[in-house]
């Protein structure tokens, strides 16, 4: 009986530290949003991932008046998956379809502003270059993306390897994962300038950044064999209402959904 009282002690004392994280992620999550995003009417830019729609629910639940964007190459996962996700949500939602004869002279313009060979920062600077070209046609300025969630919350393949070596392992790889991301949207934001539009992206606040790190990393990622990772994000998406099909399905990055990372290759 005895340890059966233990079990349950400790039982309760993990709920409530899981609570209370949960809680608190809420609370800073909002707070970055709120200190980022001064703009009423803003895009999202949507994939239907855990990712981006959490930030359009928190978005929606504080106030905003917000539009969702996706973009994509016809029959492309992310349109298809956005989709579907926002039959349930039922934001408003808006979809580009690229076409692919234009491709290739959007990819030498994006990498002639970008300056550069790294195949990432070229797939995610023509994607949003498509998200801001989008957002022009709709008269939004403003875009809000969740860039930052991977990089914090373990999001890539790479954490798998790391968390084998130790959570120091873990935390090089976050840092420079975190200083490329930032690196990037810089470059991101050159291009979407083309079309007056300012991507925003609250979670990588520095304020939020030190925050996220002082999560445990157990709530991240389990271990090396962790195929779902970002774990409290996930348990506090479901808590706001994202739905299931969004808050637990593993997704690949904007790139990769846009069928953009295919065409690239193809050109390359």
């Amino acid at each position: 009986q005895s340890h059966v009282m233990i079990e349950n002690m400790n039982n309760n004392k993990l709920y409530n530290s899981i609570h209370k994280i949960m809680n608190q992620l809420l609370d800073e999550i909002q707070r970055a949003i709120k200190n980022t995003v001064l703009d009423n009417s803003v895009g999202v830019a949507f994939s239907g991932g855990v990712d981006s729609t959490l930030i359009a629910k928190l978005l929606d639940d504080n106030g905003y008046d917000i539009h969702l964007l996706t973009i994509g190459f016809p029959d492309s996962h992310d349109i298809n998956f956005a989709k579907e996700v926002n039959e349930i949500l039922k934001f408003k939602h808006n979809i580009l379809e690229i076409e692919l004869e234009s491709f290739q002279e959007t990819s030498e313009k994006v990498n002639d502003i970008i300056k550069t060979d790294n195949l990432s920062w070229n797939e995610n600077s023509i994607a949003f270059y498509y998200v801001s070209k989008l957002a022009k046609k709709l008269g939004i300025s403003t875009v809000v993306t969740a860039n930052g969630i991977d990089e914090l919350f373990c999001g890539y393949n790479a954490y798998r390897e790391a968390i084998g070596i130790g959570v120091d392992e873990v935390m090089n790889v976050m840092n420079q994962k975190l200083d490329n991301e930032k690196k990037m949207m810089i470059a991101v934001n050159n291009v979407t300038s083309l079309f007056d539009v300012r991507i925003l992206q609250p979670l990588l606040d520095e304020n939020f950044i030190s925050y996220a790190k002082t999560i445990p990393i157990s709530e991240k990622i389990i271990d090396e064999n962790d195929l779902q990772r970002k774990h409290a994000i996930r348990k506090l998406a479901a808590s706001c209402g994202v739905p299931e099909i969004s808050a637990y399905k593993q997704k690949k990055a904007l790139q990769y959904g846009s069928k953009i990372h295919k065409q690239l290759l193809k050109l390359r």
